[in-house]
């Protein structure tokens, strides 16, 4: 086998690895969803369904809950969801074994396919222990990234909205 060869088969791996990990949530999308609500209304032809009051979505590690959610489904299944609420809430477990991560915000849009989550309205997101709120988080989930960006609306002082973040420091090791 050539030296090329040898490169070409040991980046084939490499690549088959991180292929594998870049994946590592659990199952969830090949869950079934279960959703509860006091009314729904589905409309076959747009592919929309609206779910009203006390709207609880579970799938796998997967839970939404809001006080409106409108759910887009495609040929290929849930495209999206845009949950409401005085406070909505978005949970997850990104990894087996891995904290929760939490979302919050009177406005969530949840893109599937990507797995990206918009949150605007008084949004906040706690990941493992650090907390990041502001005007709009954008949370992507595979990655686990937050963006977060400040308001133009001025508080009760006049000051511009801004992000905020709280992150906790690492453990140490006692053994050393």
């Amino acid at each position: 086998m050539t030296m090329q060869n040898k490169l070409y088969s040991l980046a084939i791996v490499i690549l088959a690895f991180a292929v594998s990990n870049a994946h590592a949530l659990p199952d969830d999308q090949n869950q079934p969803i279960y959703i509860t609500a006091d009314t729904a209304k589905i409309d076959d032809t747009t592919g929309i369904t609206t779910y009203k009051g006390n709207v609880i979505i579970k799938q796998g590690s997967l839970l939404i809950e809001a006080a409106h959610v409108d759910m887009y489904r495609n040929d290929d299944g849930v495209e999206k969801l845009i949950a409401k609420g005085s406070l909505a809430h978005f949970r997850q477990q990104p990894n087996i074994g891995d904290p929760y991560s939490d979302a919050w915000g009177k406005h969530l849009l949840y893109h599937v396919d990507n797995q990206k989550l918009t949150i605007t309205d008084k949004a906040k997101v706690i990941q493992a222990q650090d907390t990041f709120t502001g005007n709009k988080i954008v949370y992507d989930l595979d990655k686990s990234i937050v963006n977060a960006f400040g308001g133009t609306n001025t508080d009760a002082s006049g000051t511009p909205g801004r992000v905020n973040m709280v992150i906790q420091p690492k453990k140490k090791d006692k053994a050393n």
